[in-house]
């Protein structure tokens, strides 16, 4: 219950931070900006230790794309966590079944359960790059994906690229510095990395005004839903 409640406030405190993140879009340089595979969508993720942005490739893997963009969207990343962190490698996003602290609605859960397609396609695997993670069926992609934090050639073809980081190699830098520990296969961070919150936003939308406005939307939407986790923490 103790545990659950410091990450409601955790996650209210982060909250508030989207305005000032609606203000800070205006005219911000992107990392990567040029890529002509990305689209104009931007997601968000708010962690312990800073923001990371990224956006998607449409006409790479659709979609994987369609589907990831839906989860975020639907709050399913609020909560979740970075399970993964391999220096060099990569730093990956716990799938949302199981990773969350928050328990999810019915429309999350239906969504979080279903699987994607296998998109392989010649985009190779380098630092700033998202991956799907599956299991050895390669059609098994779900929520959890992984932020390359270098070159990873032997991981070309057989895993479904999906978009690349546009802003924050700076908060991947300070992940990869975090203690860690190894279980099988995994170089695993000893503290919890979170994603408190999460929000989106369209770069080619005329009117910063309009932005600001959907930004200030999903911020009440958010407050919402971390107030409801509230009270069935005191329930």
């Amino acid at each position: 219950m103790a545990a659950l409640l410091r990450h409601a406030a955790a996650a209210a405190a982060a909250v508030v931070l989207l305005i000032a993140a609606a203000a800070s879009t205006d005219g911000a340089t992107s990392f990567y900006a040029s890529d002509p595979n990305l689209g104009s969508a931007r997601v968000v993720f708010q962690t312990t230790h800073g923001d990371i942005e990224f956006g998607f490739f449409p006409h790479v893997a659709p979609k994987t794309v369609e589907h990831i963009y839906k989860l975020v969207r639907l709050g399913c990343y609020n909560t979740n966590h970075f399970f993964r962190v391999d220096k060099g490698f990569v730093a990956q996003v716990a799938s949302v079944v199981g990773g969350r602290t928050a328990p999810m609605n019915d429309e999350q859960q239906e969504e979080a359960e279903k699987s994607v397609v296998g998109e392989f396609s010649t985009v190779k695997h380098v630092r700033g790059i998202l991956s799907m993670g599956r299991h050895s069926d390669p059609n098994s992609g779900g929520s959890s994906f992984s932020i390359l934090l270098g070159d990873a050639p032997h991981l070309d073809g057989q895993y479904a690229v999906f978009g690349r980081l546009t802003k924050g190699d700076d908060t991947l830098r300070k992940l990869e510095q975090l203690p860690t520990r190894r279980e099988g296969i995994f170089v695993m961070p000893i503290e919890r990395i979170s994603i408190l919150s999460t929000y989106y936003y369209d770069v080619d939308l005329e009117s910063c005004e309009a932005e600001k406005s959907i930004l200030r939307r999903r911020l009440s939407e958010s407050a919402s839903e971390v107030e409801r986790w509230r009270r069935k923490c005191f329930a």
